[in-house]
């Protein structure tokens, strides 16, 4: 049945492809330059920054003469005046509250409900445009006894200057924000400009101001390290210390960090789980591309057989149609929204010089995402040759740490999220357990992992030759009621074997179950069963979930009444991949970079999907499981 579905898809892949229309006109504004003007002025003008200008009109740093035309972004608009005050126009986007906008602005949840009185009625909308009072605020006259709090404490004081915040301010002088508390009991929440706080003897940086356009705030977590804070925000411990040199010496807690604002989304919690089916409001036609190897160059003939023959002889080719099917019905499903997909279908034949003959050879500055290649190598060369149009590139199946640039899309997340994932988990679940870790001498890295979090943990190293015995493990158990956490960190299928059928031969009352930082494949290995796994609970980390191949499902029951079989995991991957930037395209003004800014999660038959942009680079899915097995050999999702 799969030589039908190779030959089918083989097919259509080779049908043309359909027109594309051309691209919206709503995402720039234009701009005619007047006698005497500058970019100085304009960027002011608009309410802009100068390299915001620059970045849409290169050539504008060579100078601009009158009556010519700059490219600018549509949200920017002028700045008006009114009663001496100057005001900006803001579209207010998702997520947006009155506090940060007033934050944003630097102003007040009071002065913005003053120029747009239906606040004090109504409810923010997405989309809504404000009226923001900016610039100099009218002045405040206040008494002598003014922040008297702070005039009674002895010790040097700071005053509040304009768009300082408490965060910019402790970090100025090296404080947590629960010092600089302690030092002003009555530090209010919006610190009005000219307020006086007690501070420290030296500051450490050398201004509390920071641009606000591309930096943001962190307050250092208790337990987190520089490794942690790598897997959280995307930033190695050499790019914070340069960001911020007092950390030099080390992070403690409540320490304020300064990191770019395109780090910070991944700071916060996820908002959860959405159903994207029902948040469709653009059912334009979407454009996309597919880049796959179907080794097309290799078929010299109508042959059936020959064609029999590559699909055995090639597993990338099989992955590749496989993924390909559930594109497909993704493709298929969205029809059924009411949205039509405009699908180019590229065969790379796995060479890179492919790719870029494909990337030279056809028009793709308007497709909305690519999808593929499948090789590092050859998604990482289809990235760079399409950043200049800023087109979307979407890895589908390597987790390896491939080199993010600023239109590349990780879909899977990498080996070092699974391993944070898991401690997190660890951290939060063994406080009345006593926990066993097991390791060799190539997984010294774990070990050091492990012991930040679960300092009581008990060590247990393999003997000279490779593997333990039972009274190496007994001797370190609870028998008084507790459970036994056993987390074992290895790659060599002896000593897992090992530990598992040892583990297995313990008597019930020790309650054990078995943990592991990093799945990999070890543990499919025929020696170790499966049903020792179950009978310990065995967990870890997974980029995917299983699924019951017998669920009613419609993308199940669907796949199976057109190709005959049911969908593997390549298959469900392409699907979930394809039908995610399909949705979110469709709740968006149609940009992919637009789509993936929220905190939600998306989850389909088998994956999940919540992106987040990473320094100076590209963006990282960071949604994935923790699975366990069960008595009844499932694999079951425990959070």
């Amino acid at each position: 049945m799969r030589y039908t579905l190779f030959i089918a898809l083989v097919c259509v892949i080779g049908m043309g492809c359909g027109s594309y229309s051309q691209p919206s006109q709503s995402t720039y504004k234009t701009h005619r330059v007047q006698q005497g003007e500058t970019i100085y002025s304009i960027a002011k003008e608009y309410g802009l920054s100068e390299n915001a200008i620059y970045r849409l009109n290169p050539d504008a740093r060579e100078g601009i003469s009158a009556n010519s035309v700059l490219i600018l972004p549509s949200t920017a608009e002028k700045i008006t005046t009114e009663e001496g005050r100057s005001f900006k126009t803001h579209r207010v986007q998702r997520k947006e509250t009155l506090f940060s906008i007033a934050q944003e602005y630097n102003t007040t949840v009071d002065e913005i409900k003053k120029y747009n009185k239906h606040l004090y009625a109504a409810q923010l909308k997405k989309g809504e445009k404000l009226q923001i009072p900016v610039g100099t605020k009218p002045t405040v006259v206040t008494d002598d006894n003014s922040n008297a709090s702070n005039s009674e404490t002895s010790g040097p004081v700071h005053v509040v200057q304009p768009k300082e915040t408490s965060f910019g301010i402790a970090r100025k002088y090296g404080l947590t924000l629960a010092e600089l508390r302690a030092l002003n009991p009555e530090l209010p929440e919006n610190l009005p400009i000219g307020y006086t706080l007690t501070v420290k003897e030296e500051a450490v940086v050398t201004s509390a101001v920071i641009e606000e356009n591309e930096f943001d705030f962190y307050e250092v977590q208790p337990k987190e390290g520089f490794y942690r804070l790598k897997v959280k925000l995307g930033l190695s411990e050499e790019e914070i210390v340069a960001l911020n040199p007092y950390a030099k010496n080390g992070l403690k807690e409540g320490m304020i960090l300064k990191i770019p604002k395109e780090n910070s989304t991944e700071t916060g919690e996820a908002l959860g789980t959405i159903d994207l089916e029902r948040s469709i409001t653009n059912r334009d036609t979407k454009r996309l591309a597919v880049m796959l190897p179907f080794m097309l160059n290799r078929v010299t003939s109508d042959s059936t057989s020959q064609r029999e023959s590559i699909l055995k002889q090639q597993r990338t080719v099989r992955v590749a149609l496989d993924f390909y099917s559930g594109v497909l019905m993704a493709a298929e499903f969205a029809k059924d929204q009411g949205i039509s997909v405009n699908l180019q279908v590229f065969d790379t034949e796995a060479s890179e010089q492919r790719v870029r003959s494909i990337i030279g050879a056809n028009n793709l500055q308007n497709t909305q995402a690519v999808i593929g290649p499948l090789l590092q190598k050859n998604v990482e060369r289809a990235a760079a040759d399409l950043k200049r149009d800023n087109v979307p590139v979407f890895s589908p199946l390597s987790n390896r740490n491939i080199d993010l640039s600023s239109n590349l899309f990780q879909t899977l997340p990498t080996d070092d999220m699974l391993k944070e994932a898991m401690l997190d988990y660890l951290e939060r679940n063994t406080a009345d357990k006593n926990v066993l870790l097991i390791t060799d001498k190539r997984h010294q890295a774990s070990k050091t992992a492990v012991l930040e979090i679960i300092p009581q943990v008990k060590s247990i190293m393999p003997r000279e030759k490779g593997f333990l015995y039972q009274t190496d493990i007994a001797g370190k158990l609870d028998t008084t009621g507790k459970e036994n956490w056993v987390i074992l960190e290895s790659s060599d299928p002896v000593l897992v074997s090992n530990v598992v059928g040892l583990l297995n031969g313990m008597p019930e009352t020790y309650r054990l179950r078995l943990f592991t930082l990093d799945k990999g494949d070890v543990y499919d290995y025929d020696d170790i069963s499966n049903m020792h796994l179950a009978n310990l609970s065995f967990t870890f980390p997974s980029i995917s979930k299983h699924y019951q191949l017998d669920e009613k499902e419609p993308f199940l029951v669907s796949y199976k009444n057109k190709y005959g079989v049911m969908p593997n995991r390549f298959a469900v991957r392409g699907f979930d991949i394809t039908y995610d930037i399909l949705l979110r395209l469709a709740s968006t003004d149609d940009d992919m970079y637009d789509a993936v800014k929220s905190d939600y999660e998306t989850e389909y038959i088998g994956n999940k999907f919540r992106y987040n942009k990473k320094f100076f680079s590209g963006y990282q899915n960071q949604a994935l499981y923790i699975i366990r097995y069960n008595k009844n050999l499932d694999l079951e999702v425990v959070e």
